[in-house]
This record gives C-alpha cells, structure tokens and sequence, in this order.
C-alpha cells in the first residue's frame, strides 16, 4: 500500500475493484448491434454529421459500408480522413460533434451512434491488420516532425504516402501524445493508443526518435538546417499554477500528471488518492481527474467551477458522467486559499463569484471544503523553449489556413497553434492538412521539365 501523506495512499479498494471501475466506458458493438445501429441512419444527401467532423470522414458512407457487411471498406473511408479514427472513435466528442448535428437526435429520438459505429470498423481493420496505404516513390524529401502526438502521427503519416522521409522527435518515453498520457485510462484500455501507434507507424518510412526534447536536446534552427521541412506538433506541456498561499503544499497536484500516471499504471493500486478531493477546473481534465479519483476509492470528489454550468468547457455528457460515479460539481466557486496543517493540505477556501455587466467577479462571501488531496485542472499552457524567431499571439504558435508559419519550410498544428482545441480529431484535421500543405510546397519547389522544341 502505496502512501505520500497522511490521508492520501493508494490500494483503497481490492484489485478487482479496480480491473472494474476501469473497465471500457462504451464497449465495443458486436456485429448484430453494429448491423441493428447502422441501420438508424437516414444516409442524408447534405449530411451534417459530416459538416460537423473536424476530420470530414465521410460518415454516411462508412455506416452504409457497415449495414452492407462491408466493416473493412468502411474503416478504409474513416482512415482516407483520419488514420486516428480509432482513437477517436473512443475519445471525440461526439455528443457536441457528429452525434449533435445527428437528424435523428430530437427530443423524442437519440442521434446515430456515429462513434461507436466508428470503432467498430477501424477495431475490426486493426485487429486484421488491414494495410491500405504504402510509401510513394521516395521523393528525396526529408522532414522533421516534433512531437509524436496526434498532430505529429497524422502529419507523419500523410508525408510517408506521399513518399517523404520523416523523423518523429518526442521527449517522452512512447508515442501518443495525448491519447498515450492524457486520456482517462476508463476511455482506451488494453494499450490501445500504443496498437494505434504501431498501425500509423507499419507502413514504414517513419523514424522515431524518443528521449528527444525541443530546446534541451536540439532547436528549431538545428532541423531547419537538417531538413527540407518541419512540422511543430508540440500540444501543451505546462500546467497552469493556481497562483495561491499554499499552493506548493503536499497533496496538491497537477491533475494532467494525475491522469498520465494512471494511463501508465497496470493495476491503478498504486496510484495514491485522497479520501477527500477537490478538482479546480471546469474541462475535461477536471472531468477526467475526478471520476477517476473516485474510481480509485476517494470517499468524496467535488469539482469547483468559477462560472456556471453552462460555461464548462466539458460537455453536458461529461458532467453528467461524473456525477453519476458520485462526483459533485459546484459551480461559482473561485479558489482564494490552500488551507494547510502541519504544512499538509486541509481544504481550500474559496470565494463565490457572479457575473456583473458580462464580467466575472467576486461577492466577498467565502467557505472552506475539507481536503487532503487538491488537483489543478485549470489549463494548460505552451513552453516555446528552443523555437527562436516565430511568431506568437496570446502564448501560441500563429499559422496561416494551411498550418505554415512565420519561418520558411516550417509548419505547425494542435494545441501549439494558435486557434488550437483541446481535441484528439481537431489535432489530426491539423496535422493531414499541414502535410498535404508541406507536399505541395516540395511539388512546386521542384524544376518543372523544359518543354520539347
């Protein structure tokens, strides 16, 4: 039994509680519920859902493909727009996608289940290994990919068809990105981001580069030279502090270091939680922190939200997610103090807070919440260590439409960039298009062949 402090130690509850709580949160469809869902679609001719796709998959297409028996040529028309689908299929959000721009979603029906159909294919082609993409001729071409996330694997992956050669660097240890450390461990099970990993990666021409960390280990300027181009799929590595007494207590954590370290736990008992928890934030990482706190055996989790429930970044089906496993959210609560004992977390004082002429503002009225463990989940922010002379805006890499920079032959895309969401598909969406951009570019830099006289 794991312990940090008083009150906060892990192995709570008996292992096969965890093997549980831990479980598929949408397992996946077999092929009579698979036939019976697809079967709901009316294949509309404008299809919303497809407007609605950051990816643009074409979705009325692969759910006929699926009513037809056709799984494989189905999961061919999701990875032509998105090699990621599968992940996506498990993390996007669809309710707030797709699934809401469903016709059939009104207040007597439920919408396609667009996402669950999608796993159902890309499942079906991964497991049978089903390649439909090859490396082109090589170009002579050579690119540079920093990061191995979504946005990195999507852009690497389009390059390698094209024909280029590509080297991925990623400070971490694995491959994934978000999807590998920043996914609630109940959303992907059985190591599925690293299978999805190995699937980009199997059709060759890629390099990866582990260990390797932008401004500790090499530049911008170090790849500009090295390379024809280079493409910035850096996500958000830092967290954003609390800037409050007592924020560097013991038992007050990052809620992304939180999740990262139960993706990467196999039995999640060694994973310390406290009895009492306080999640600060109002998005899908303080989403994912508290149910999984309480997953894990924490008697009480409670969210606290500076504004309204309206104004959550987390979608209405994660909220009520996370109060169905027992968490409580209280909104119009803005942290003012760590209240600490013996230099250990004992709660957190906080303020109540209202909207005055559109602008957030405090009451002056206060209460304490009794904790022994806090998580700031209040944003995440970009470090630009070794970038040099690109240009930002409000703490973000700036692109034009097609994801190029301000320095030649360097290209950027997911939450580096500014105009970046927080989202597995919108990173994807980014980083095909800025590769499809990046060939393009090589295409037109090449001399065209003098005509016959």
């Amino acid at each position: 039994m794991g312990t940090t402090q008083s009150g906060i130690l892990g192995g709570r509850l008996p292992l096969a509680d965890y093997e549980t709580n831990f479980s598929d949160l949408h397992p996946a469809l077999d092929r009579h519920e698979a036939l019976v869902a697809s079967d709901r679609c009316y294949f509309c001719h404008d299809a919303p859902c497809m407007t609605a796709c950051p990816t643009s998959i074409d979705i009325p297409l692969f759910i006929r493909q699926i009513s037809t028996g056709n799984p494989i040529g189905s999961a061919k028309t999701i990875f032509d727009q998105n090699i990621l689908g599968g992940m996506c299929a498990r993390v996007c959000p669809t309710e707030t996608l797709c699934e809401q721009a469903c016709v059939r979603n009104t207040a007597e029906e439920r919408p396609v289940e667009i996402g669950r159909l999608q796993r159902y294919a890309t499942d079906i082609a991964m497991k049978e290994n089903k390649q439909f993409y090859t490396c082109a001729a090589t170009s002579g071409k050579k690119v540079a990919v920093v990061g191995a996330g979504p946005a990195g694997l999507a852009c690497a992956h389009r390059l390698a068809v094209k024909g280029h050669e590509v080297v991925i660097y990623d400070a971490r240890e694995k491959s994934g990105g978000l999807n590998e450390y920043g996914i609630a461990a109940y959303k992907s099970v059985d190591d599925f981001a690293q299978s999805e990993v190995d699937y980009v990666l199997s059709i060759g021409g890629i390099e990866v580069r582990h260990g390797q960390a932008l401004g500790r280990d090499f530049s911008l300027g170090d790849l500009t030279e090295q390379y024809d181009a280079v493409f910035l799929g850096l996500g958000l590595a830092g967290v954003n502090a609390l800037r409050l007494e007592g924020e560097t207590a013991e038992g007050v954590d990052d809620a992304v270091d939180f999740i990262a370290a139960l993706r990467q736990s196999k039995t999640k008992a060694d994973i310390p939680v406290g009895r009492r928890v306080v999640v600060l934030g109002g998005g899908m990482t303080a989403i994912d922190a508290a149910v999984q706190a309480k997953l894990l055996g924490a008697e009480e989790v409670t969210i606290c939200y500076r504004r309204g429930k309206e104004h959550m970044n987390a979608s209405e089906f994660e909220q009520d997610l996370a109060t169905s496993k027992g968490v409580t959210i209280r909104h119009w609560l803005q942290p003012k103090r760590i209240a600490l004992k013996d230099d250990k977390v004992a709660g957190i004082e906080l303020e109540y807070t209202t909207l005055v002429d559109g602008k957030l503002t405090t009451t002056g009225e206060t209460g304490i919440i009794a904790a022994d463990q806090i998580f700031k989940a209040i944003g995440q922010s970009f470090e630009a260590s070794g970038l040099g002379s690109l240009t930002f805006e409000a703490g973000r890499i700036v692109t034009d439409a097609e994801g190029k920079t301000s320095l030649a032959n360097v290209w950027a895309g997911g939450d580096c960039v500014l105009g970046g969401e927080d989202l597995t598909v919108s990173a994807v969406a980014m980083g095909r298009d800025a590769a499809e951009a990046i060939n393009r570019a090589f295409a037109a830099a090449m001399p065209r062949a003098s005509a016959v006289a």
